[in-house]
């Protein structure tokens, strides 16, 4: 508690210099790679493998984001002091984030117009394709297919068991929740937050941590000047 007061009485008293601070310290820098790491480790090995949710075209467009953040953290992290290092780091994490926003934004959309009602809901929304196409002309889907093969549609999420597997008991509870509410959210019963969601909030959280950092920065080193 002493530790947090600390942090927050210097924020409050010189939070340029504070946030700066901050910033040239490997701390963050690795937090914001291990969340965006832990985040695809999670979305493959336990929603995608573990209870057989197929990953549709944004899905792994947001998995891309994901890797771009986690190779940016990384690299600011090697020395955060070093202006060339922290600048391709903040290039690399902008860009991750943005280019995540966007495919969750779009990503939520098209969930919406396949879960509503009215038929009209889906004038307009693009089909997923299974032949994804990534920056900068990456293939991706051909050197890492189980990470970026789309196998799934967009906007259905629910897990689909391949006939003749045997689930266990934890296994078959989470497949009968998530297929319950016909789809990931992060609270099931109550239909809250479905996966796009929660990953815009994801990116649009780290958009703006590092949005205040960087004018932080870049306040400083004006003032330098």
């Amino acid at each position: 508690m002493a530790f947090i007061k600390g942090l927050w009485r210097d924020l409050c008293m010189a939070p340029v210099e504070t946030l700066v601070r901050w910033q040239e310290q490997r701390f963050l820098w690795l937090l914001m790679a291990v969340a965006m790491g832990g985040l695809i480790v999670l979305a493959h090995s336990f929603f995608q493998h573990y209870l057989y949710m197929a990953p549709c075209e944004q899905c792994v467009y947001i998995r891309f984001a994901m890797f771009v953040m986690v190779f940016g953290g990384l690299i600011a992290a090697i020395n955060p002091e070093n202006v060339i290092l922290k600048l391709i780091g903040c290039v690399a994490a902008f860009y991750g984030s943005i280019m995540g926003m966007k495919f969750s934004v779009k990503l939520n959309g098209i969930h919406f117009a396949v879960h509503n009602p009215d038929p009209d809901s889906l004038f307009g929304v693009q089909g997923c394709s299974t032949d994804p196409t990534f920056p900068f002309g990456l293939p991706l889907a051909d050197w890492a297919p189980e990470w970026f093969k789309p196998t799934g549609d967009c906007g259905y999420d629910a897990p689909i068991v391949p006939d003749g597997v045997t689930l266990s008991s934890t296994q078959q509870w989470f497949v009968d929740m998530y297929q319950h509410a016909e789809g990931w959210y992060l609270i099931p019963p109550w239909h809250f937050m479905n996966m796009a969601q929660a990953c815009l909030l994801a990116f649009g959280l780290c958009f703006i941590l590092l949005v205040i950092m960087s004018a932080a920065w870049i306040l400083k080193l004006t003032r330098a000047n």
